[in-house]
């Protein structure tokens, strides 16, 4: 009875944890938080911080689930949870740093067309509403925003946090406070300045692209250095011996330790080896 209970409970609680997360009530309700700041960097505002919260725990209830299945193992099954846990968010933070290479690759060249726009003697707000179809793809819809914002609306200071939220980018948060500046304030360098800042765009961009393919043999060895050992402890898991030995109490100790070490070594590997980012300070 206790056997068939388990499972059974843990059934209830993704189905629990499930409805939880995808509740209409709680789809509109988002929380001012690292996690929430997050997916909006990640170009997924869209989704809440419950909602992926909700994720993580029914994907670390059901590899559980899955695990204690094939195992008859509790602890083997509450380790494999814990290490299966941090994937979602490892996965939103891949999406934003990917976004983020994506949009440093193409606002050289959305800077580079606002300021032929500027030089052309368009006003600033018509120079920035060009960009919906004159630019590159990956920022269409963002200055898709702006356009349908400004137009609403005729407030060029709102239609830039508009634009700003949209984007969600760190350099995309400097080219708007310097657009929002240069309207206040006037100028005439605005055109060269915009310049002098897509060239060192380009310059940085193939500069890290030449750092990040170098060291993704590090990224990749701390990634299989992490997996391998829990790989195996899956496949240990199936033997009746090594299921008896994890259970005693000794083997507990042990599964917690290796989970610790395991997390621990792999942010020190990951920390060692990434290349500084810049924050959005400007948000």
């Amino acid at each position: 009875m206790i056997g068939a209970g388990i499972p059974l409970m843990l059934g209830m609680g993704v189905g629990l944890i499930a409805w939880w997360a995808l509740s209409p009530r709680w789809a509109n309700r988002r929380w001012n938080s690292p996690l929430s700041d997050l997916l909006s960097d990640a170009g997924m505002a869209h989704v809440t911080s419950r909602r992926l919260i909700g994720l993580t725990l029914a994907l670390a209830v059901t590899s559980g689930l899955l695990v204690y299945v094939m195992s008859a193992s509790l602890a083997v099954a509450v380790a494999m949870a814990a290490m299966v846990s941090p994937l979602p968010t490892g996965w939103v933070r891949h999406v934003k740093r990917r976004r983020q290479t994506e949009l440093r690759q193409v606002w050289p060249d959305a800077i580079e067309h606002l300021a032929s726009g500027i030089r052309a003697g368009l006003a600033l707000p018509e120079a920035v509403s060009q960009l919906r179809e004159s630019g590159p793809e990956e920022l269409r819809p963002a200055f898709t925003s702006f356009f349908v914002a400004y137009r609403a609306t005729g407030r060029f200071s709102e239609s830039l946090d508009v634009l700003k939220h949209s984007l969600a980018d760190p350099v995309g948060d400097r080219v708007v406070e310097t657009l929002r500046l240069a309207r206040e304030v006037g100028g005439s360098d605005l055109g060269r300045l915009l310049r002098t800042l897509a060239t060192f765009l380009r310059d940085d961009a193939r500069v890290r692209g030449e750092l990040e393919s170098r060291q993704s043999w590090t990224v990749n060895a701390a990634r299989l250095a992490v997996v391998a050992p829990w790989v195996l402890l899956l496949l240990l898991g199936t033997r009746p011996a090594a299921v008896a030995a994890y259970n005693s109490s000794a083997g507990v100790v042990v599964l917690a330790f290796g989970a610790v070490v395991s997390l621990l070594a792999y942010r020190l590997m990951m920390r060692i080896g990434r290349l500084p980012t810049e924050s959005r300070v400007l948000r």
